[in-house]
């Protein structure tokens, strides 16, 4: 098989291609090196590329596979969204802060893709501390979407749905705080999921709204985000807010029928503003799911409108505990210049964050501080409660929810940076599934002014099974997930 066309193949078919002996690990991982070489230029989806531990890792999948000894992702090359910890790779969180910092050990969710001899060929770009919606707040550079290098990859994890995209690694990690999987996803026009609060370990997660983060696969196809699933699920008892469970096959939900199953659409999703090609393709792709065999109910969820206010009072407020630690005494960004501690302190904060992570920083502070703390963190954590209450009634009667993804494609570079509430809105529609800890899915939808619109399917907690069904018969219904970005 010709070697520039290997980058485009989904992790089955390497999978396939592997196990037949047609490529090796070696073969696959070169590939994908040299595609990041030819188009990373115009992307930028990587802080940091690792190509000579990409090769020896792949060295080591192939020695694996002739022992007939291969898992899933053995052999198969992939990225980090650099807030994950790699042992001896830099992980840097986009941030001044931390752009020397090498972490000592493995995140869970590094080391279980390593138990399966997959590949690392690099660490993905994001917003700063995964702080935004467009990876504009990158202290290193924006990301650049692979369908028009003039607008954005949406974000935080713009870097790895970039990358999946342009086919510079076969699937990425990503973390979702209140979309920053499934909004790139969808304006990459690839797939992505927000798994259930605890499914996936946080451990080695470099930590942003400890009651929000969660690590998700970005994948070219909905089978991929299974496998990834599948690798990355699981109980871990390094993280005390980890489920107790043991996770199922994700691949046994996919090629089963919509028969008998409900699938709810919320008024209040299609929202004001959202754009005429976005709404054309989500509506039609639910009218998909009913031809399907899905029984499709109009409903309302009135409080989930409230998730946008709590999202910014809560995430902040856990952020401005969380970022408390950098210092510039044990670890990262230290000014050296100052004549005293305090001096020194503020000078590190101050040249070692951007400007979004001062910004929600000072928020979360105001929030938590005596005399509004009533007034905003506990009334937020009120209608949090509310908001979960909501979603838990509305799945009494229903296996899904479906709405779109973002309410817009992808926008210009810089087209919302001067006004930081346009951006927050971008997240409008994924914000409310991080605040009731259900999971959630973007899978292609559709195109709208020849870019990506994606569709967003959310379910109970614990109920990725059905989401993998029915995100995957509407995949196989459509043609959407086989199309390329031509960057």
């Amino acid at each position: 098989m010709d070697a520039a066309t290997l980058p485009a193949l989904t992790i089955h078919e390497a999978r396939s291609l592997l196990d037949s002996r047609q490529v090796s690990s070696v073969d696959l991982t070169k590939a994908v090196l040299e595609r990041i070489a030819q188009i990373e230029d115009r992307v930028k989806a990587f802080v940091t590329v690792t190509e000579d531990l990409a090769v020896e890792q792949a060295e080591r999948a192939d020695a694996r596979i002739a022992k007939g000894d291969a898992a899933p992702l053995t052999g198969i090359p992939m990225q980090l969204k650099d807030n994950m910890a790699t042992r001896g790779v830099a992980t840097t969180c986009s941030s001044k802060m931390l752009e020397n910092f090498v972490p000592p050990y493995d995140a869970t969710v590094t080391q279980r893709l390593y138990d399966q001899s997959a590949v690392l060929v690099g660490k993905g770009n994001l917003d700063e501390f995964a702080m935004g919606s467009s990876t504009e707040n990158s202290a290193f550079f924006p990301t650049r979407n692979p369908w028009d290098p003039e607008r954005v990859p949406g974000g935080s994890s713009g870097g790895p749905a970039a990358a999946v995209a342009a086919s510079e690694c076969f699937y990425s990690l990503g973390s979702d705080t209140g979309g920053s999987i499934r909004q790139p996803a969808s304006l990459c026009g690839v797939v992505g999921l927000k798994p259930t609060y605890g499914l996936v370990s946080r451990y080695g997660l470099v930590a942003f709204a400890s009651s929000l983060d969660q690590i998700g696969p970005i994948t070219k196809d909905v089978t991929d985000c299974a496998l990834v699933m599948n690798a990355i699920a699981g109980h871990d008892p390094k993280d005390s807010t980890s489920l107790n469970i043991e996770a199922p096959d994700y691949t046994n939900a996919l090629g089963r029928d919509l028969e008998g199953l409900r699938i709810g659409v919320p008024t209040e999703y299609f929202v004001k503003g959202m754009e005429p090609g976005v709404e054309d393709a989500t509506r039609e792709s639910i009218e998909i799911l009913s031809q399907l065999g899905a029984e499709v109910v109009e409903m309302s969820l009135p409080h989930t409108s409230y998730a946008l206010a709590v999202y910014y009072i809560l995430a902040p407020s856990e952020c401005s505990a969380n970022l408390a630690r950098y210092d510039g005494v044990k670890y990262g960004f230290s000014d050296r210049e100052a004549d005293t501690m305090w001096d020194a302190l503020e000078r590190t904060r101050g040249r070692g964050f951007g400007p979004e992570v001062k910004r929600r920083i000072m928020l979360g502070t105001y929030a938590l501080s005596a005399g509004y703390y009533d007034a905003f963190y506990l009334k937020a954590q009120r209608v949090r409660t509310i908001i979960r209450r909501e979603f838990e009634n509305a799945f009494e009667g229903l296996d899904a929810i479906v709405s779109a993804t973002s309410p817009t494609v992808a926008f210009e570079l810089g087209a919302k940076t001067a006004d930081p509430v346009q951006m927050y809105l971008s997240d409008v529609l994924t914000l409310p599934a991080n605040i009731a800890g259900i999971p959630g899915m973007s899978v292609p939808a559709g195109m709208s002014d020849g870019l990506p619109v994606g569709l967003q399917v959310l379910g109970k907690a614990l109920g990725e099974e059905t989401i993998f069904r029915i995100a995957h018969a509407l995949e196989q219904a459509t043609e959407w997930h086989k199309m390329r970005a031509s960057v």
